[in-house]
């Protein structure tokens, strides 16, 4: 089966940058489904499931949708503070999900969060967390809230802000 256009280009923006530093061009010319702006989540797990790196954006920084994935990818390879950065011998081993967010709406409860349908943002100040949806091992709102808190370093007795949003997930 042949892999989505938006993952393969995250997998080779990922080796293109592991192998030699290289930042690779979005397909010329970009493609209709690549030419939004829109913000992206790129996940890189290991062929056992488990993760090994995972960066996105809340809203656009790039002025394209293909730009978004190879700038994410490329983070979510070298620059996820939980892991080292991906190593040439590891590229076979990984596979990739690119996630294009819909814009965050702000909620007034949890009792308006699906674990399975939404992700979430927690904001205070400056500080914020964010989880996205369909996580295995998350299944209650509570549990979602609670790890985008420790996320984004906000005490679950301050007040803060939720926002939820919804992903069109590509393997």
């Amino acid at each position: 089966m042949a892999q989505h256009p938006f993952p393969a280009l995250a997998r080779a923006a990922v080796e293109a940058h592991v192998r030699g530093g290289a930042v690779v061009s979005p397909p010329e010319p970009v493609p209709e489904e690549m030419r939004p702006r829109a913000a992206v989540f790129v996940s890189l797990h290991l062929k056992d499931g488990s993760l090994r790196g995972c960066i996105g954006t809340v809203q656009p920084v790039e002025e394209n949708l293909a730009r978004e994935i190879i700038r994410n990818a490329i983070s979510a390879a070298s620059r996820d503070p939980r892991f080292l950065p991906v190593q040439s011998d590891e590229l076979a081993l990984l596979d990739y999900s690119v996630d294009v967010l819909t814009t965050p709406e702000p909620i007034a409860s949890i009792h308006q969060l699906d674990p399975k349908r939404f992700g979430v943002i927690v904001e205070k100040g400056w500080r914020r967390g964010l989880l996205l949806p369909d996580i295995e091992g998350v299944y209650t709102t509570e549990l979602q809230v609670a790890i985008a808190l420790e996320k984004g370093g906000i005490h679950p007795r301050e007040t803060y802000q939720l926002f939820r949003f919804e992903v069109q997930r590509y393997h």
